[in-house]
């Protein structure tokens, strides 16, 4: 009786010490002190000095001057910066949707079937996330030259009116530079979905192959909504990589031709280290920021499961 009577206030005691903070949490702290050092030292004051330089007018050199809202209004009024986000924006298509088309594609064909040569396939469609983008954009800037593989197929087969320079034509340049992203992102999507499939519980498709769902049903409606968490990672993935594409378009068209393949992250660097606007360039990045927010807020409501 008296050995029950002392254990229930020592349990109690033992709860609120294990509630107050000891000197455990203070050694915490000092673990993560050198964490949350880099990380605002790299990520945090970085994107605040740069929100602060989109309200100056300063060269990166002289004395800095207060300029309000004008390099806001100058992003999205000068025809030059506004065409540059909306080739971000197009760049979406090559470097998202069809990636994950094709991802989705190549997951139906190739998971849940022990075939020779799939590892292979695998490491082939993966291979360019492992390529360095500079080296990515030097091969296909070859490629697409006058002298390159594909004018050479089209002459082959006789399409000789076809051949173009293709990253110096105005019209097929920013789809050419697209193609491009579509080629490295397409890998890396459908190792993504491959992975999401084979978490897929195999009894639901043997349940849809009883009730009579054709391989193609099966993928519908049981794969396709195992992988939706995995849809999402990919979309945000890519839709940042079209919209921050920077080394990809410098190397293969910086630009050209005729501004055709400008691209926002291009011209940040360009109005800050070519032509000494900093505030423009953080205004210009601030809005690229706060876009690339947006869109992957959107997909990832879109993409969100149901409770």
């Amino acid at each position: 009786m008296n050995e029950g009577a002392t254990t229930a206030p020592r349990t109690e005691s033992r709860g609120k010490r294990r509630g107050r903070p000891g000197r455990g949490d203070s050694g915490a702290w000092l673990y993560l002190l050198p964490a949350v050092a880099v990380y605002v030292g790299f990520l945090i004051y970085p994107a605040v000095s740069t929100l602060q330089f989109s309200f100056l007018e300063w060269d990166g050199i002289a004395p800095p001057e207060w300029g309000g809202p004008d390099n806001f209004v100058q992003v999205l009024t000068d025809p030059l910066l506004a065409k540059a986000i909306g080739n971000g924006l197009l760049l979406i298509v090559f470097f998202t949707l069809i990636p994950i088309a094709i991802g989705l594609l190549m997951t139906a064909l190739l998971v849940g079937r022990v075939q020779r040569g799939t590892t292979f396939y695998r490491v082939v469609f993966f291979l360019p996330q492992v390529l360095p983008l500079v080296a990515v954009g030097t091969t296909w800037r070859w490629v697409y030259s006058d002298e390159g593989m594909i004018n050479q197929f089209l002459r082959l087969v006789g399409l000789d009116g076809l051949t173009r320079a293709w990253l110096g034509h105005e019209q097929f340049a920013l789809v050419a530079l697209g193609l491009i992203g579509t080629w490295t992102m397409s890998g890396l999507c459908m190792m993504l979905f491959m992975s999401g499939a084979q978490k897929v519980d195999t009894s639901l498709h043997e349940a849809a192959a009883i009730d009579g769902a054709g391989p193609v049903r099966q993928f519908l409606s049981v794969t396709l909504p195992g992988v939706r968490k995995e849809i999402s990672i990919a979309g945000v993935i890519t839709t940042i990589a079209a919209l921050a594409s920077f080394d990809l378009v410098f190397v293969t068209t910086n630009g050209g031709p005729a501004g055709a393949t400008n691209v926002p992250a291009l011209l940040v660097y360009r109005l800050a280290f070519n032509e000494g606007d900093i505030g423009a360039a953080s205004a210009l990045a601030v809005v690229l920021t706060v876009l690339v927010i947006v869109l992957v807020s959107a997909i990832r409501y879109l993409a969100r499961e149901d409770s």
